[in-house]
């Protein structure tokens, strides 16, 4: 379950993460500023929607994802939101492309 809690509930198909902070470190050892930081592709699942209703409207597609999954999501994918002060990101579940385990 996640640590943070937060008052925003994403609709339909969309997923509200929580971004990993990103490396700040090359292989090599050079430290980089945060202006060089590459944009995080990974991050906590901190809430869900109830998923997209299908193409009928006859009933919704299941959310693969849950509350706690750590996932891979595209890079320029989603809606940066502040919450409690950070920036995480609103994606549609199409946009994550993996559950990390």
């Amino acid at each position: 379950m996640p640590k943070t809690k937060s008052n925003i509930q994403p609709l339909a198909g969309f997923v509200l993460i929580r971004p990993l902070e990103a490396e700040g470190k090359t292989s090599g050892g050079i430290i980089l500023p945060d202006t060089a930081k590459e944009k995080p592709q990974m991050g906590v699942v901190m809430a869900t929607g109830q998923g997209q209703w299908n193409e009928d409207g006859d009933h919704r597609i299941e959310m693969e994802v849950k509350a706690g999954d750590k996932v891979m999501y595209k890079k320029w994918g989603g809606n940066e939101v502040k919450v409690n002060g950070e920036e995480w990101t609103i994606v549609e579940q199409k946009d994550i492309l993996a559950i990390v385990k």
